[in-house]
């Protein structure tokens, strides 16, 4: 008895982090995030953030293929993309670098092919617009963030990072979300 008591409270002291990662998170929601600062557009021409109203937006930052959780997660992002795009949901990607070798938009291209990405990417290559929307707000070790915005450009719905895979409850509660924002009447 005394075991299973210590180990509820092991597991309570786990949580705490993401706990405390996930109520700044939720102050977000309900703001509009600010217009973003990226470079090198693949897949598609650049775009605003303000271009995008009446559309619903999802935005993922991702990094280079060795990180597991980007990895993972592509296939999930390309499902989403394909099952949502003609009812009217954007899927975007923001590739922030973390190596210590120079930016090289070339090698983005290629990273952007082999994760078989088939949504726009964009380079936030000094981490501006991660900073300005997520890491200046959460105290979060988290950058691979996903972003859900209405078709007025509000926040409504965050993955505070790590990967998503179809079936599994954090991708269900974003597909949930996305039906219930395209359901929405737009402006």
């Amino acid at each position: 008895m005394r075991i299973m008591k210590h180990l509820r409270s092991l597991v309570a002291l786990a949580a705490l982090p993401a706990l405390a990662a996930a109520a700044p998170a939720a102050d977000l929601l309900g703001r509009r995030p600010p217009e973003w600062t990226v470079t090198h557009w693949r897949n598609g021409p650049p775009v605003s953030l303000a271009e995008l109203r009446g559309k619903v937006v999802l935005v993922r930052w991702w990094t280079a293929p060795h990180c597991p959780y980007c990895r993972a997660t592509a296939p999930a992002l390309n499902g989403l993309h394909r099952r949502y795009r003609d009812r009217g949901l954007r899927v975007l990607g923001f590739y922030h670098h973390k190596s210590s070798a120079r930016l090289d938009p070339k090698q983005v291209e290629r990273w952007t092919d082999e994760l078989g990405f088939e949504f726009p990417v964009a380079i936030d290559g000094n981490w501006r617009t991660l900073r300005r929307w997520w890491l200046d707000q959460v105290s979060s070790g988290w950058t691979s963030v996903t972003f859900l915005l209405d078709r007025d450009g509000v926040i409504r719905h965050i993955h505070p990072g790590g990967q998503y895979l179809e079936g599994d409850p954090d991708h269900a509660a974003l597909v949930a979300k996305i039906e219930e924002l395209l359901a929405a009447p737009g402006d």
